[in-house]
């Protein structure tokens, strides 16, 4: 079977490329802090009818915070671009691995995919308000899928530049506008009504949950960039917790201050009478016009960072995949002039434009059906993953000499995987209302239901391997060992049957 396998060059990311910055940058993009305050904390809002949105996103926050401190010890000892594939083969054994990996290429590109539905309606909106031009929502998709694919094929650091750029200016706009807001409150008192903790007691507590999760899809792919890191022990760790910190305080305190520009009372109407330009409305009597126009170009290029950055991270899965091969071997290889994942590039680009060319056939909803609900089934399986990942990292140093503390190895692992794991039962139960319909409409459990075959697919496929090509199977969670090593397991990195 090594005849099968990409070369040891080629399966190796480039290396040294990216420091704490630039992958912060990435996964802060992934965020999309802009898109989530103006986009996502708005549509929570309107479709959810809850006004814990705020406190939703600081404790989603805070368990994220709780999650990571077992992910990074796990990120200290496996630098694999598999990322939750890779820690869950460790921890439970290699079929639980291979049904992590499907359920992560399903989540990561729900998400990927829906963000062109709001991209699209977005730019198509602005420039047919503001200059006249007559574009359709899914030509402005095309538009960006095509430019996305030939960026994911350029050198990663050259990707984290533009998103530096594009990050740190969509932040500053996003800070002008919520002190703005806080300082121009309805009625001339400032309320803190939405940060109540009885607004998550009640229906839809579940949706509120999932949309704070939501905004923080792409936080964890600080592992996902290890191998391209200069020094992955110490950027991993710290690059995860600033993303956390930074992502939570911002989506927390800017849907706050949306709150408190209409009044607690009236945030769920406006936001449902006013969309997405809710918080440029709010804003725009007490700016000049061009910091506004700012705004939402910012906006714009929020959802296109977002857009490029989930694109990287599901072509590093498939990269992952290809190279021990769980998918055919031609995703295991990179290009040899800029070090990129060309294949799982490619892949990508090409199940975004079937899906893309589905809903222009259908004639969907780009902001409800393609957006809102595919992010929110791509959050979902997110959580799926974390909560899974968290009870990995505590089988993992059960089993494992290491020299940290119980902390890092099992309490916080435990705690993590134990609030992931009651929203993730509170998610599923109440999916109806994050997505808007009838509790009896059978969407509810189709969604959830496709993860469950995601997970039997991934299991039937690493049971077909173990059967019929056990070399392979051996490999899978080895990361660029398995190039090197296809026929036997290390002793240093014996994994769980």
């Amino acid at each position: 079977m090594s005849s099968s396998r990409p070369d040891t060059v080629s399966a190796v990311l480039a290396q040294g490329r990216l420091g704490i910055p630039a992958v912060v940058f990435f996964v802060v993009a992934a965020a999309a802090p802009l898109t989530a305050v103006a986009g996502g904390a708005t549509t929570g809002y309107a479709v959810t009818g809850v006004l814990g949105i705020p406190l939703a996103y600081l404790l989603v926050a805070v368990v994220l915070a709780l999650f990571s401190v077992g992910y990074v010890a796990m990120s200290r000892r496996i630098v694999n671009a598999g990322a939750f594939y890779s820690f869950v083969t460790r921890g439970l054994g290699r079929p639980a691995g291979v049904a992590t990996a499907i359920v992560a290429l399903v989540g990561y590109n729900a998400m990927q995919i829906g963000l062109y539905g709001v991209f699209g309606a977005v730019l198509s909106g602005f420039l047919n308000d503001r200059y006249g031009m007559n574009t359709t929502w899914w030509l402005c998709a095309f538009i960006a899928c095509a430019v996305i694919a030939v960026l994911g094929l350029l050198r990663i650091d050259l990707n984290g530049k533009v998103l530096a750029v594009l990050l740190i200016a969509e932040c500053v706009i996003a800070l002008v506008y919520d002190a703005v807001m806080v300082t121009h409150p309805v009625d001339g008192q400032v309320q803190f009504d939405t940060l109540a903790p009885s607004h998550l007691l009640g229906a839809g507590v579940g949706a509120a949950l999932v949309t704070g999760i939501a905004g923080f899809v792409g936080f964890e792919g600080t592992t996902v960039f290890a191998e391209e890191t200069k020094d992955p022990r110490r950027t991993v760790p710290r690059a995860t917790y600033i993303a956390v910190a930074v992502t939570g305080l911002l989506y927390g305190v800017s849907a706050w201050a949306m709150s408190v520009a209409t009044g607690p009372d009236k945030i769920v109407e406006q936001a449902q009478g006013q969309g997405m330009d809710l918080i440029f409305n709010l804003v725009s009597p007490h700016l000049t016009s061009s910091v506004v126009t700012l705004g939402r170009w910012l906006f714009i290029t929020s959802l296109f960072a977002a857009l490029l950055s989930f694109h990287h991270t599901v072509a590093r899965y498939a990269f992952a995949l290809g190279r021990e091969p769980v998918l055919p071997a031609a995703h295991g290889r990179t290009s040899r002039r800029t070090g990129a994942p060309k294949a799982g590039s490619m892949l990508q680009t090409a199940l975004a434009v079937v899906v893309l060319v589905g809903y222009v056939l259908a004639d969907a909803d780009p902001i409800v059906h393609l957006f809102f609900w595919l992010t929110s089934m791509g959050a979902l399986g997110v959580l799926i993953l974390m909560t899974v990942t968290s009870v990995a990292v505590v089988a993992f140093f059960g089993r494992t000499v290491h020299s940290d503390g119980p902390w890092r190895t099992a309490v916080a692992p435990f705690l993590s995987a134990l609030a992931l794991g009651s929203i993730l039962v509170v998610t599923v139960r109440q999916f109806d209302a994050l997505l808007g319909v009838e509790p009896t409409n059978p969407l509810r459990w189709w969604f959830p239901a496709g993860y469950a075959i995601a997970a039997l697919v991934g299991l039937g496929w690493a049971f077909a391997l173990w059967s019929s090509r056990p070399d392979v199977y051996r490999a899978i969670g080895l990361g660029a060992d398995s190039a090197a090593a296809p026929l036997h397991t290390p002793d240093s990195v014996r994994l769980p049957a």
